[in-house]
């Protein structure tokens, strides 16, 4: 009788929506069953986006983590893995990071940290109670792989990880969902929205500080002060999350509720895409975006920050623009050049497709993630 695939074990906070979680989906859905099994251990539950997994044979397990300074979960983790015997264990960002304490403790031989990106209460990495954390468990991490290269520089240079333990691994994205629009944009069911609009100015994501969409309604509502064809523009934000009602509060206040559209969590966001014109990520801190891979695959130009891996993937004068955070003054002059400028919309969007069809493939990313593991199983 052939013996079971090794067992992986994900270690993640919250297993909801994000370019993380969906990252996992992609690794999931695409990685040979033959090859490992896989099990998410999540400190604090889960969410619907769990459905976009196709195996059924994942299981999800909760360690009902309580916020705040909850400990109780670290021997529940013990318990749960001393009985699941992993092969590997996969923890994700700093706030599973104590899971390789409890891991090496309960007799996981070989181990994985993954950095995904930074949030906003420490967007540089130079906190030094965190990184006095990551540099403790530094010696149990078998192997980190880092979305970007500007997380692989950091994990090297300020963490102090050695250059033969760090895998860089860019995201892929799926280039046949996510396309071009034809020649009219999708039925969303607003009719009365789209009608008179000449630039669709869009973002998908999580609305969490770090997103800065505030900054991007200051910056559409500044436009609109001064555009002379602003009856034409419009704003869609895709996302749910602690400032989503503060956005729609602003538009509110501006009077441009009607020209504005928030219509929260969408699990069809490549048809949204494939509405707008014009991409814009105006983040405070990022690890490797996929929504900006999304847009780019869906021929649409790319405004974002000069943050994180964001210039790894933006060719300022070729598939889009890159900006300084915090900035809506100049958010909305960026964003006025593209609105009058049809035929440079057109050439950037063309040019991040190509990049994406020749760069980024999931299947070359599901292969790393592979022979990580791969590599571990032979060496111990």
């Amino acid at each position: 009788m052939n013996a079971e695939p090794p067992l992986v074990a994900h270690v993640v906070h919250h297993f909801g929506t994000g370019g993380m979680e969906n990252g996992m989906v992609n690794l999931f859905n695409r990685m040979p069953a033959r090859a490992y099994r896989h099990v998410v251990i999540c400190l604090a539950g889960h969410g619907e986006f769990r459905r976009r997994i196709q195996r059924r044979d994942i299981e999800f397990l909760d360690l009902e983590r309580r916020p705040g300074h909850d400990v109780r979960w670290h021997a529940r983790l013990y318990r749960l893995l001393r009985r699941l015997r992993p092969d590997i264990l996969h923890t994700r960002n700093l706030s599973t990071l104590e899971a390789q304490f409890v891991g090496a403790f309960a007799g996981v031989r070989r181990r994985v940290h993954g950095e995904h990106g930074r949030d906003v209460f420490d967007l540089e990495g130079r906190n030094r109670r965190y990184n006095l954390l990551r540099k403790a468990a530094r010696p149990l991490v078998h192997r980190y792989v880092a979305v970007s290269r500007d997380l692989a520089d950091w994990l090297g240079g300020t963490v102090g990880a050695r250059a033969e333990r760090v895998r860089q691994i860019y995201n892929g994205v799926d280039a046949t969902r996510f396309h071009p629009r034809g020649a009219q944009r999708p039925d969303l069911g607003r009719p009365d929205f789209f009608a008179g609009a000449t630039c669709i100015i869009g973002s998908v994501g999580r609305m969490a500080e770090v997103k800065d969409y505030p900054g991007l309604v200051q910056a559409f509502i500044l436009l609109n002060r001064t555009h002379p064809g602003a009856d034409g523009l419009r704003l869609i934000l895709v996302g749910d999350g602690p400032t989503r009602q503060r956005c729609q509060a602003m538009l509110d206040a501006a009077g441009l509720a009607a020209r504005a559209w928030l219509p929260g969590d969408r699990h069809d966001t490549a048809e949204w895409l494939r509405a707008f014109d014009l991409f814009v990520l105006n983040s405070l801190g990022e690890g490797i975006s996929n929504t900006i891979l999304e847009a780019m695959a869906s021929a649409l130009p790319v405004i974002a920050t000069r943050v994180g891996g964001n210039p790894e993937l933006v060719r300022p004068g070729e598939n889009g623009t890159l900006l300084d955070p915090r900035d809506p003054d100049t958010l909305a002059a960026t964003l006025a050049g593209y609105v009058d400028d049809g035929e440079r919309r057109r050439r950037e969007g063309a040019a991040g497709r190509a990049r994406v069809e020749a760069d980024f493939d999931w299947d070359r990313a599901t292969a790393a993630y592979q022979g990580v593991y791969d590599e571990l199983m032979s060496s111990s």
